[in-house]
């Protein structure tokens, strides 16, 4: 009967573990893009998951459904769970370089 408690306190430390580290986090980023996305407006310059940067024109929140500009005359329509990120263009230059300093090391 020991080993059964012993094992049932294994277990529940190891889901605890689990929600802590895996579960937890993906609440959080999920709660912070959804709050992202309702907050959109007019105006806003945004990256979608495929990667395409736009600028909202209108926005139909009922039908869950945002128009971007993607160029000039060039609107598309887009699920608004599509939307992925604010465009700020010197965090992609940085995401793009690495994170790193573009200086390579000698060696």
């Amino acid at each position: 009967m020991q080993e059964f408690a012993l094992l049932a306190m294994v277990m529940l430390l190891g889901l605890g573990a689990y929600w802590a580290m895996v579960l937890f986090p993906k609440q959080r980023t999920f709660q912070k893009r959804q709050n992202y996305i309702r907050e959109l407006a007019e105006g806003d310059e945004v990256i979608t998951y495929g990667g395409i940067i736009g600028k909202v024109i209108r926005i139909e929140a009922e039908q869950g459904i945002a128009f971007l500009e993607i160029a000039d005359g060039i609107v598309i329509r887009v699920i608004m769970a599509a939307m992925l990120q604010p465009y700020d263009p010197d965090e992609i230059a940085h995401a793009a370089q690495g994170g790193h300093d573009p200086v390579l090391p000698a060696e």
